[in-house]
């Protein structure tokens, strides 16, 4: 958790107006998180603050590449991210309506942790199948296994005979 602690910005003795703050995000990030999808990354964050009266409004700009595997050969390969988020917090002593997408920060609070939001932001911006972008055709590609895929499934396509108990339904086209 040592390595979280760098998430932290104190936003007591900013002033109105908007604050810029940038992180690298690597490996040693994701190793905090016990079930993390990403092991591997180089990615960038840009974080603008804009500290109000009432409340502060966070944009995130994370981008750069994450380590994952395709689902079609099994090879690792960069996939490169590109997020824009925009969080709101609000101070007040009050909890909010059942309001999930505020933060509430109260007097006691002096600094927000972002660590959280960034970890989250880039496990959803994870695509649940992943491919690289040109199949079979980047230095990351196992050409072996995709000749193996290609190969069993033309023998599937070609072992198929169709049914003839369906036959009678072809006539209802």
């Amino acid at each position: 958790m040592k390595s979280l602690r760098d998430y932290s910005i104190p936003f007591t003795g900013l002033k109105l107006g908007k604050h810029q703050f940038e992180y690298v995000i690597t490996d040693a990030f994701f190793n905090e998180f016990e079930y993390s999808l990403v092991k591997k990354a180089d990615l960038k964050c840009q974080v603008e603050l804009e500290k109000q009266e009432t409340m502060m409004i966070l944009n995130f700009h994370i981008n750069g590449t994450i380590d994952a595997n395709c689902d079609r050969c099994l090879a690792a390969y960069p996939q490169p991210v590109d997020i824009r988020e925009q969080q709101v917090a609000k101070f007040s002593e009050e909890p909010l309506d059942d309001d999930e997408e505020i933060i509430v920060l109260t007097k006691n609070d002096h600094e927000i942790d972002i660590s959280g939001l960034v970890y989250e932001y880039i496990n959803v911006a994870l695509p649940l199948i992943t491919v690289c972008s040109d199949e079979g055709n980047t230095p990351y590609c196992d050409k072996e296994t995709l000749e193996s895929i290609n190969k069993l499934s033309a023998n599937i396509e070609q072992d198929e005979q169709p049914d003839p108990r369906w036959d009678a339904l072809k006539k209802f086209k």
